[in-house]
């Protein structure tokens, strides 16, 4: 029988406790929210929406075509132009996803016969960029400065670090500084990915690189999803304009993809707008992520210290990290559920995330929620 090895494959996720499901949400969801992504709490803001709505008002439902045909719009244009300035690069490309981007800023940075030097945390886009690559990829150790350096010292031609900038699993921040000192030590670039940095991290929100010192520089690529803290959709590449202008010719999902719908594009420029009159959002997404952080821990869970908006909760094993999403479920909160394969170790875990406008009563009602709920294996293992 055709594809008859799904079905064996789908008795194998049972039995591992790793089948997943779509759960579609109503537009007023009842759940107190701690899993979607929306560090900023922008998606539903007043100017967010208008500017969604005033952009599909003006330039219609789709962008029409690819970004070198008819998908490039003023409006992209003019996102680009403050996207790039706000985060401090020289230029920005604008992607229908983060995945997207991702995948354009790998592949037409690392050519045939280039090193791609991969951090074993990374995304999954980052390692299907590096897959697609013409480069060889050697995957060094989470956050391991040395093992960066040691993997371009024995490469004598091109080569590129690849690195996301806050981990998104467990939240941790990657070494940029000391990634950046060994790609200048031997003549490499740095892409990192900022997906969870940009709104979050650095000078009201200017992202990793921006507090590393790093944005602007001539070796230094950065990636930006448009869907986290500014509360849209869509990526784009940040970067030296020698850099935008290769990707512009080379880069297969910006030349072959339709253009990012002006809706987005429309609602994530106004949250960047927004963001730089409001710059205090930035901070307190961090101050509610070690909030959280400080109260389970005192809880007795073991939950990772955040470099900024994501606390990982470790869980018992898979099951149990279901049993125990679907518990605060039921009693009204949503979280995370991660789970091999999108974790690279292996540790299942709860994933939650911190949003700018969550109140002190509604942290401690999580809390409380999160404790009551956890299963009852003593404490977690693997």
């Amino acid at each position: 029988m055709a594809f008859g090895w799904i079905d064996e494959q789908a008795l194998l996720r049972r039995r591992a406790g790793l089948v997943r499901t779509l759960r579609p949400r109503p537009a007023a969801p009842p759940l107190l929210d701690l899993a979607g992504n929306d560090y900023l709490g922008l998606t539903r803001h007043p100017e967010v929406a208008e500017g969604a709505a005033a952009a599909a008002r003006t330039w219609g439902g789709g962008s029409t075509g690819s970004r070198l045909v008819t998908g490039t719009t003023e409006l992209h244009a003019g996102l680009e132009r403050e996207l790039a300035a706000f985060c401090g690069f020289e230029a920005a490309l604008v992607f229908s996803s983060g995945y997207a981007a991702n995948l354009a800023a790998v592949t037409a940075l690392a050519p045939h016969g280039s090193l791609i030097v991969s951090d074993a945390g990374n995304h999954a886009s980052l390692i299907d960029g590096c897959r697609l690559a013409g480069g060889t990829t050697l995957i060094v150790g989470h956050g391991d400065t040395e093992a960066v350096r040691k993997a371009l010292a024995g490469h004598d031609g091109e080569a590129v670090v690849v690195s996301d900038t806050v981990f998104s699993v467990d939240g941790d921040a990657a070494p940029l500084t000391g990634y950046a000192a060994a790609c200048r030590a031997y003549g490499a670039g740095l892409v990192v990915d900022d997906a969870h940095g940009l709104g979050v991290l650095g000078d009201g929100g200017r992202g990793a690189p921006y507090a590393a010192g790093l944005a602007g520089a001539d070796d230094v690529v950065a990636t930006v999803t448009l869907s986290k803290s500014l509360g849209s959709q869509g990526g784009a590449v940040l970067g030296p304009v020698r850099v935008i202008d290769h990707l512009v010719n080379v880069a297969r999902t910006f030349i072959f993809d339709t253009g990012l719908a002006p809706a987005a594009a429309g609602a994530a420029l106004a949250a960047l707008r927004l963001l730089g009159r409001e710059p205090w959002r930035a901070a307190r997404a961090r101050a509610v992520a070690d909030g959280l952080h400080a109260r389970l821990t005192a809880a007795g869970l073991e939950a990772v210290r955040p470099d900024a908006a994501v606390v990982s909760v470790r869980a018992p094993s898979p099951e149990g990290a279901v049993r125990w999403a679907a518990a605060c479920r039921s009693a009204g909160l949503g979280v995370g559920c991660f789970r091999p394969p999108s974790v690279p170790d292996g540790i299942s875990r709860l994933r939650l995330t911190a949003r700018a406008d969550l109140s002190e009563a509604q942290l401690d009602h999580a809390v409380r929620v999160i404790v009551d709920a956890r299963p009852e294996h003593g404490r977690p293992s693997e």
